[in-house]
């Protein structure tokens, strides 16, 4: 099957016909501005699957800053390029039909999501949650795909899927990185050729650093300015910004 984009009313006729029937589906919702570490998941979703989907929609609610809503980048051709060789069909759906009246109903979840990220991003995860909750139920999959990077996220989403028993197995992926070693993410595109090759030394202090406070006070030494860097679960998650672009990453320690 070719890559179909779809409105949310073909995609429903197209859930529902014949072909997609007893198929199994493996599902990757995205914000667009795709690159090598969306198409792993895309690859695995392939491998793993009868049909694969792709959503594309930048979420609005899940930004606690406006002006980052603005610049986060739209480059909806180039995304589909991307995803056509592992993607049997693309939903684009707008604000207005994920949101039809409003955002009045949300998801809100009061443990881990108050912690790190939810901290110093007030409503981030309630805006995640609702959004990949609402995607969830319209794609209906049988698998849906996220990388490890956004390690909190990936936690917050598989408690989600147990507490309102979604029958969809939630897979996180492995980190795709650069050859310095930085994560993937369209944020990198906004760095100076100088921060890029600095922010390389982000998860090379992460990883090399005895304790959070030693990778801290190497991070501040480089230029970075700090949110938070801590270790949980075997891993050190840390968020860090440099040239005004907000960077999260974690490793196993």
């Amino acid at each position: 099957m070719s890559l179909v984009c779809l409105g949310l009313d073909l995609w429903r006729g197209l859930r529902a016909s014949p072909e997609w029937a007893g198929r199994s589906i493996g599902f990757v919702p995205t914000m667009g501005a795709l690159h090598a570490g969306h198409a792993s998941l895309l690859k695995r979703a392939r491998a793993e699957n009868d049909r694969v989907v792709l959503s594309l929609f930048v979420n609005p609610t899940q930004f606690d800053d406006p002006a980052d809503l603005a610049r986060y980048p739209r480059t909806f051709e180039a995304d589909l390029e991307l995803a056509r060789p592992f993607t049997d069909a693309v939903i684009a759906p707008n604000e207005e039909q994920l949101y039809p009246g409003g955002y009045h109903c949300r998801v809100t979840e009061n443990d881990l999501s108050r912690r790190r990220e939810g901290a110093h991003r007030p409503g981030h995860f309630d805006g995640v949650l609702t959004i990949v909750l609402k995607l969830l139920n319209l794609v209906q999959p049988t698998r849906a795909y996220f990388g490890e990077k956004d390690w909190q996220q990936l936690q917050l989403v598989r408690r989600m899927a147990d507490a309102f028993f979604l029958p969809c197995e939630i897979v996180g992926c492995p980190t795709v990185r650069e050859a310095d070693g930085l994560a993937l993410s369209s944020r990198n595109r906004r760095l100076t050729p100088e921060g890029r090759q600095r922010a390389a030394e982000f998860p090379r202090a992460m990883r090399h650093a005895k304790t959070p406070a030693d990778a801290i006070v190497t991070l501040k030494a480089l230029g970075f300015d700090l949110d938070y860097v801590e270790d949980e679960a075997g891993r050190r998650i840390g968020a860090v910004r440099l040239e005004g672009v907000r960077l999260i990453d974690n490793v196993a320690i």
